[in-house]
């Protein structure tokens, strides 16, 4: 959730808030939801503090969500109490619900592009729609005339994206093959409770968008929008070239699903931002921004000017790029930029890293013109690549995918170079592409700080001899999480550019050798951090792992001002959390969004584990036919 532009300090926010009873949420997982409701003291907050919990230790708790932790709220003049958080099932993967028009729809279904379409697995020998076990990045909207009948309490629509299908009924790999669905959930709110319930789902027609490729992470718009993304780009490159390889397959492979040939699909029409904006009837529609630049990305975070967009690039080789919009609240036209990083500190540094960021200008341009080009336009039409070095004193190596490259730019190809091959680009103009798995980003606006989470440090992170090699740090698998100062650039014409970035000591990872669980990360640290979401409220920083060095992922609470960490949800091993969607004030309740996907799926065996494997399978499937869910952690009481 993107916060409030309002520059008022916490003391001033805090004083301004005094409740009356409150009620909140302790629900019990399923249908059969039970709602307990309880009163605090009418006096201001003058803190929140999260209380975490072990991780779970037999193999039902290992093979389900669940939280059993609590958070500690403080009161101005009154005894501090402390609330249990739950997990609430909103709905599972597959779950049959109805559409705004009647009709019956699967959530988390494949369509086609037209929205209505089953699009159906037939490897098996039954054939069935497919379904997919990973939904990812959500938003819960709240319109100010929501007109959907039948409902007796508030209103409000959840917009849920899903990254892809783990496996078909034979078993075969799926990732990256079939166009990823967006569904619309419209929620019924308990005016009493918070309490909230699933009555109607649309499920979102892409078919003016080219279908979507691999939705992730998500944010919300500071214009009440869900900001989706499309995460490994197609390498245009290779496809056009026709080299063999997974890449080529895939490509193809989604082309025939999506649209019946192999070759109907064009690369450049994917790794953009898409926007979904829900309408009063609970239905959608969707656009997408072609002009922020075709990355590997895995979510953009708009900051409070409305104009100023970080966003993260999840690939080995990547940069940390910044857009800022001709328009504020509309993301059709704008500057793009990517980072030069100085770092600070040691070479070899095992804190993560200090560093200083400058900044290199790509372009500007409309995505009216960027989409006309990606229409018209081939990889070989704009640049010339080579894997080997051509000794040729016209091309110029670059890091790309952790390996060098040498790239030759065609003339006049300035503007489609840096908005449809944005990465090769960037490393040519002098941009740091050394980053790796730089995944979510979140804002501090009272602050004035963003947070980063970089799943790993390791390949160009690390000393290596590629190109620039700005970025020399200790390999650490973990991860860590980088606190990023922002301030103002006159030239960029923004109050909100990444100047400097480390990391806490809470957030940084640390490997260890594997456990009896099969762990290779500290159980009591973030491994491999990807979801992040802000609550300004709280003054705390929410963190979802997708990691394979922990055996049961989980969400953390940061609390920025104590730099407490406490874990506050654990996920089906081998499961990854998503969705993670931190909404302070909805109608008066707060609460952390946070979904799974492809539980089961952990890389290591060991023979401890059988019976673990076994109750995994038995509560979600296997992961040809595994389920997941989308819901949220409840039970945070109203924070005035």
């Amino acid at each position: 959730m993107s916060p409030s532009t309002k520059q008022l300090n916490r003391r001033t926010l805090l004083q301004l808030s005094s409740f009356a009873p409150v009620r909140f949420v302790l629900g019990a997982l399923g249908a059969g939801v039970s709602w307990i409701a309880t009163s605090a003291p009418a006096a201001a907050v003058t803190g929140v503090a999260f209380k975490g919990m072990a991780l779970p230790g037999s193999d039902a708790d290992r093979a389900a969500i669940l939280s059993k932790a609590g958070v500690e709220v403080s009161y101005a003049g009154a005894a501090a109490q402390t609330f249990n958080l739950t997990y609430n099932t909103l709905y599972q993967t597959g779950d049959v619900l109805t559409r705004p028009d009647g009709g019956t729809v699967v959530a988390g279904g494949y369509y086609y592009p037209d929205g209505l379409t089953p699009m159906m697995d037939t490897s098996g020998a039954n054939p069935s729609q497919y379904v997919s076990d990973c939904p990812d990045g959500q938003s819960l909207i709240v319109l100010s005339n929501p007109s959907v009948p039948g409902i007796q309490g508030n209103t409000l629509f959840l917009v849920t994206q899903f990254e892809y299908k783990s496996r078909d009924r034979s078993g075969k790999a799926m990732y990256g093959q079939l166009p990823s669905p967006i569904g619309v959930a419209t929620l019924e709110q308990d005016i009493n409770t918070g309490a909230l319930r699933v009555t109607r789902y649309y499920n979102v027609p892409t078919k003016n968008v080219h279908g979507l490729w691999t939705t992730c992470a998500a944010s919300q718009s500071p214009w009440n929008t869900h900001l989706s993304s499309e995460e490994y780009e197609p390498d245009a490159w290779s496809i056009d070239s026709g080299m063999t390889g997974r890449a080529l397959a895939q490509f193809r492979r989604f082309s025939l699903q999506t649209f019946g040939s192999t070759t109907a699909a064009r690369p450049y029409h994917y790794g953009h931002v898409p926007e979904v904006t829900v309408q009063p009837d609970g239905t959608a529609s969707i656009k997408k921004h072609y002009c922020l630049g075709r990355i590997s990305r895995e979510k953009v975070e708009v900051m409070p000017d409305k104009k100023t967009v970080i966003q993260g690039d999840d690939i080995t080789s990547g940069g940390l790029f910044l857009f800022v919009a001709d328009v504020p609240g509309n993301l059709s036209a704008g500057n793009l930029y990517v980072a030069r990083l100085t770092q600070t500190n040691a070479s070899g540094a095992a804190d993560g890293g200090t560093f200083d960021m400058n900044w290199i200008r790509l372009g500007h341009a409309s995505s009216a013109e960027i989409e006309a080009l990606a229409n018209s336009l081939r990889a070989h039409d704009i640049l010339d690549v080579m894997s080997d070095d051509p000794l040729d004193a016209s091309y110029t190596p670059i890091n790309h995918g952790n390996q060098m490259q040498w790239v030759r730019f065609k003339p006049g190809m300035e503007k489609a170079a840096a908005f449809l091959e944005t990465r090769r680009y960037a490393a040519f103009k002098g941009g740091t592409m050394e980053l790796t798995k730089f995944e979510g980003v979140t804002v501090d606006a009272l602050k004035k700080k963003a947070y980063l989470a970089m799943s790993s440090i390791r390949d160009t992170m690390t000393k290596n001899g590629f190109v620039g090699d700005a970025v020399q740090l200790k390999k650490i698998n973990a991860g860590a999480i980088y606190e990023v100062i922002l301030g103002t650039d006159v030239i960029m014409d923004s109050d909100w550019v990444p100047k400097t970035m480390s990391v806490p000591a809470a957030l940084l990872g640390q490997d260890i050798p594997r456990d009896a669980s099969g762990n290779t990360a500290d159980v009591n640290r973030v491994a491999n951090p990807d979801n992040l979401s802000f609550s300004q409220k709280m003054d705390t920083l929410f963190i979802g792992e997708d990691s394979g060095m922990h055996l049961n992922n989980a969400v953390w609470a940061y609390n920025v001002n104590s730099k407490a960490l406490a874990r506050i949800l654990t996920v089906p091993a081998g499961a990854e959390c998503t969705g993670l969607q931190a909404k302070d004030d909805v109608n008066g309740f707060s609460y952390v969004l946070s979904n799974f996907q492809h539980p089961g799926d952990w890389k290591f065996a060991l023979p401890a584990q059988a019976g673990l494997a076994a109750a995994v399978k038995v509560k979600w499937g296997a992961l040809k036919n595994a389920k997941a869910t989308v819901g949220y952690i409840g039970g945070i009481p109203k924070l005035g």
